[in-house]
């Protein structure tokens, strides 16, 4: 199999996360924080060793304000629905995953207001369409860093200056970019910082990030035991514990943890590197393939390793299956959970076939699924 679907979830992992996974899940997985037994103590210890090398990769300089979850709609939900309040209003992008989007529609229902700003043809936004948008209510926004569909960079730094001189919050989608470019919270004035584990980050499903400075206060979304203040039946307000009720995925944050260190090992540059070279030869290829369009931008400097083509007029859904089933290579095809992306870039009818390639990626497994591109369109 050739696995080019790496914007769902990276495939494969480092050996390291594998390894870690094993060992924890065979000689120490307790509960941590919750007992004085080694076992409980080890488990403790990796998952704040590992909310460490989260804080060191974003540069945070708290590591208590990294919040484990279970997946970014996870982190994302708790960023948006703990955040905002009846009377405000939040500013997005037509470029967002369901994940932003349908939080901040259910909360329309409790008198949430929100601005889409639209994306061109390409995918990209205009920051001063989104300072255009501000309101004197405004106390959100939220931004994708790379869009699910076109893997088109928005510039969230840009961005993120705009948010910091009108006192707004700031929320990024990491979901696509965590783990291959560099994101400096700081930096890019980054308020709250949203991301899955089993992407980029190169850990296992079921581990999520969310990023949140200590002078936001959201509203809890799951109460529970904590660990802490044990002796109250209120939630503690205690960073990270007010948002981590129940018991942590522990092999998972192991592995996660596993993943980072892979990364900082590896180094950022270099992963970006790789994934530039390949991505940029993909779309020059396709590029002169008669009957393939490709969406979003031309130069992978623009972009990342998501590359979204349709053939002539297929549906998306029969040229997936028969990249997997004639040619063992691993796509997504349909809306990819973007339905206002796939209007702005004109497939919302057809969808379009993603080719996601990561870091293990090689050009020979490219070069597969050109080949297999062009004998799908000179059949079509």
């Amino acid at each position: 199999m050739i696995y080019l679907d790496n914007a769902a979830t990276t495939f494969p992992k480092p050996e390291s996360v594998y390894a870690k996974m094993d060992d924890c899940m065979r000689n120490y997985c307790a509960n941590p924080g919750r007992s004085g037994h080694k076992m409980a103590m080890e488990s403790a210890r990796v998952v704040e060793e590992t909310r460490d090398i989260i804080a060191k990769l974003f540069n945070i300089k708290n590591p208590m304000d990294v919040v484990y979850t279970f997946n970014a709609t996870d982190s994302l939900n708790l960023a948006i629905k703990g955040f905002l309040k009846p009377g405000d209003h939040v500013i997005t992008t037509t470029m967002e995953h369901n994940s932003v989007l349908r939080p901040i529609m259910e909360l329309e229902n409790i008198g949430v207001e929100h601005t889409f700003v639209q994306a061109d043809e390409e995918g990209r936004i205009d920051p001063k369409d989104v300072e255009t948008a501000i309101k004197d209510n405004t106390k959100l926004i939220a931004i994708i860093h790379a869009s699910n569909v076109t893997g088109t960079l928005i510039d969230i730094e840009t961005i993120g200056k705009i948010a910091k001189n009108h006192g707004i919050t700031y929320l990024v989608d990491a979901s696509q970019s965590a783990g291959i470019y560099d994101i400096d919270v700081d930096k890019l004035n980054i308020d709250m910082l949203a991301m899955p584990g089993h992407k980029g980050l190169l850990g296992p499903q079921g581990t999520g990030v969310l990023y949140v400075n200590n002078k936001i206060r959201l509203h809890s979304q799951r109460e529970g035991g904590t660990g802490s203040k044990s002796e109250e039946i209120i939630q503690p307000d205690l960073y990270p514990d007010k948002y981590e009720s129940g018991t942590h995925n522990t092999p998972g944050i192991v592995g996660l943890g596993a993943g980072v260190e892979f990364l900082l090992e590896t180094g950022l540059d270099n992963i970006r590197k790789h994934e530039e070279e390949l991505s940029q030869y993909m779309i020059d290829e396709i590029l002169k393939i008669d009957g393939v369009k490709l969406y979003g931008p031309k130069s992978a400097k623009e972009r990342a390793a998501v590359i979204a083509v349709n053939i002539k007029d297929l549906d998306s859904g029969e040229v997936t299956f028969r990249l997997d089933r004639e040619f063992g290579i691993a796509t997504r095809s349909g809306i990819h959970c973007a339905p206002l992306a796939h209007k702005s870039i004109g497939t919302l009818e057809q969808g379009a076939v993603r080719f996601s390639l990561g870091y293990f990626t090689t050009k020979e497994e490219v070069e597969e699924a050109i080949k297999a591109i062009k004998v799908i369109a000179s059949e079509a």
